[in-house]
Order: structure tokens, then C-alpha cells, then sequence
């Protein structure tokens, strides 16, 4: 295993005081399936994503040079890095793609890091702010093609097993894969993990597909958050050893599940967010009678007028 559980213990213990223990919902005979359905609240994390763990803990376990920290992002790890930064006491540089939505790049601003928006999508940030580090020394914080980025991403899946029944099978939304190896990691060869991801944005599919990382076109409703153009090498060597398969969902059945999670439970949920339970309810991901499913809500950070829209039509 390239990280243990011992890493995500220690990676635990080290962000615990920093971030929210997110809670469990347990439902029954929900979503279309007859068993049980346990959903961790991830999108209650500070900065309203998952990604706040891997924030914290690369940011904890790393010297932070004076040039302070940067990272891209579609908005959520920015968010994240913006928000550990500032609990800290560094500077933060986060460079996001114009497909960014405004209400997460309003988040990022509001936690006090600077924003440099351009290029068309994730990987065009990537390169500017690869370029910045190179020229500044700052230290970069990637959001999934890092160690300590996975680690701790992981405890989510730490503090699940704690907190629910056992589980046989859980569902991650999958972007550039920092979550799902992070999840799988914690979880390998005990329960199923199955990575979802949006028909129009698979790096971690083609790159299972292919046997190695490819470069795949993204084209989403949730690009913003979903829209890695490839997996890179730590993902993927994680996920072909621990992630079962990758379910894929369409762009319609992501929005049903966002008008679900609204009208049912009153949570708000950007389609990443909702992409993970798109699989569930549109049976993408079929479980057996009985089967004991997690599904991992990973993101909250909505345009509210765009989820308006698609609430009430």
C-alpha cells in the first residue's frame, strides 16, 4: 500500500483540532434501494467541502516558506487551501479556471487568499500555478496528486467507520481521485469502493480503462469540481489496487439527484457534490437486495440561484 492506515491515523490525529467531525445519516428503504443507506455529511466540512482535510494536513506537515502556499483549483481546494491558510497564518494564491463558479470563488476570497482567474479549464490553472511556485518558492498544495493531499482525505473514511454500521459498499465521487484513493486507502480489501464519476469528465475510468493516466476532454455540469483531465500516477497506482470500478452518470441524472437531496432533505448540493448519489438513484450503481451503501456527500459550495433553477423549474 503506497498509504496505510496508519498514515491516515496519523494524518487524523494531526487535522483533528482543525476541522469538523462531519456526522452520519442513516436512512432506510431511501433512494431506490431496500437496504440501508448511510450518507456522510462531508459538505458540512469548513469551507463546505472534504477538501479542507487535505488542506490542513498537507499545510501541517510541510514548512511553509515565507512566499507563503498556492494551489489550483475549480473552486473547492481552493476554498480549502484559502481557509486552512488563514487559520495558520500564511498567505494563500489560488488560481482558478473561468469555468469557476462565482459563489466558490467568493468563498475563496472571503477566507483572504488573493485569486488569479484564467485559462479555460483545471489543468490551464494548474500550469500557472505551477509556474508561480516555480518563481516564487511558495509552497504548492496540490489536490490530489500529493501524499499528504490523500492522507487526508482519508480520515473521512476513518471517522465513517466510527461513526456508522458497517458498511459492504461505499460510492466517491470521483475528480482528480485525491477523495476516492484516500477513501480506498482506509477501506482496502474490507469494503467495496466504487468511484462515480460524470460521463463527460472520466479520468479515473479511462486511466482504469487504459492501464496507465490518459488525458480525457471534460464537458460536465459538474466540471467545477469533477473536471480533472487526468488521474496522475500516485491516483491512479492507488486506485488500481483498491477501487473496485468507476460508475458512470450522466449530466440529467446528476441534477435529479441534487433536486432529490433539495426536496427531501433540504441539502444543498453543487453536482459533485450530488454525483456520488446520481449513481444510487439512477442505477448507474445497482446493489444486491440488503447491500449496506455509503454514499460519501462531498460538496456544497452552489450557485443558490442556478440550484433555484433546476428546484423549481
Amino acid at each position: 500500500m503506497i498509504i496505510t492506515r496508519a498514515d491516515i491515523e496519523a494524518a487524523h490525529a494531526r487535522i483533528a483540532p482543525h476541522i469538523r467531525r462531519t456526522p452520519v445519516l442513516n436512512v432506510e428503504n431511501a433512494f431506490g434501494h431496500d437496504g440501508p443507506v448511510s450518507l456522510k455529511l462531508e459538505f458540512l466540512q469548513h469551507a463546505g467541502s472534504f477538501k479542507t482535510r487535505g488542506a490542513f494536513n498537507t499545510l501541517l506537515s510541510k514548512e511553509v516558506p515565507a512566499a507563503g502556499v498556492a494551489a489550483a483549483s475549480g473552486g473547492n481546494h481552493g476554498a480549502a487551501v484559502a481557509y486552512a491558510a488563514k487559520q495558520l497564518g500564511v498567505t494563500a494564491r489560488i488560481f482558478v479556471p473561468e469555468i469557476s463558479s462565482p459563489a466558490k470563488i467568493a468563498v475563496i476570497r472571503s477566507h483572504g487568499a488573493e485569486v488569479v482567474i484564467g485559462g479555460a479549464r483545471y489543468a490551464d490553472a494548474q500550469a500557472a500555478c505551477d509556474l508561480h511556485v516555480a518563481e516564487s518558492g511558495a509552497l504548492r498544495v496540490h489536490p490530489f496528486a500529493a501524499e499528504s493531499t490523500v492522507m487526508g482525505q482519508g480520515t473521512a473514511a476513518l471517522e465513517w467507520e466510527q461513526d456508522a454500521p458497517a458498511l459492504d459498499t461505499v460510492l466517491v465521487a470521483v475528480g482528480g481521485g485525491g477523495l476516492i484513493s484516500g477513501v480506498a486507502s482506509w477501506w482496502a480489501g474490507r469494503v467495496k469502493v466504487v468511484g462515480v464519476e460524470p460521463e463527460g469528465s472520466r479520468a479515473l475510468h479511462a486511466a482504469l480503462e487504459a492501464g496507465r493516466p490518459v488525458d480525457v476532454e471534460v464537458d460536465s455540469v459538474a466540471a467545477d469540481s469533477l473536471g480533472a483531465k487526468n488521474t496522475g500516477d500516485l491516483v491512479f497506482s492507488v486506485c488500481r489496487e483498491t477501487v473496485d470500478h468507476v460508475a458512470l452518470v450522466t449530466d440529467p441524472a446528476i441534477r435529479d439527484a441534487q433536486r432529490l437531496l433539495w426536496r427531501d432533505y433540504r441539502i444543498a448540493s453543487e453536482p459533485g457534490g450530488a454525483a456520488a448519489l446520481a449513481a444510487l438513484v439512477s442505477g448507474a450503481y445497482k446493489p444486491r437486495s440488503g447491500e449496506r451503501v455509503g454514499v460519501l456527500l462531498c460538496g456544497a459550495n452552489v450557485e443558490l440561484a442556478k440550484l433555484a433553477e433546476i428546484t423549481h423549474p
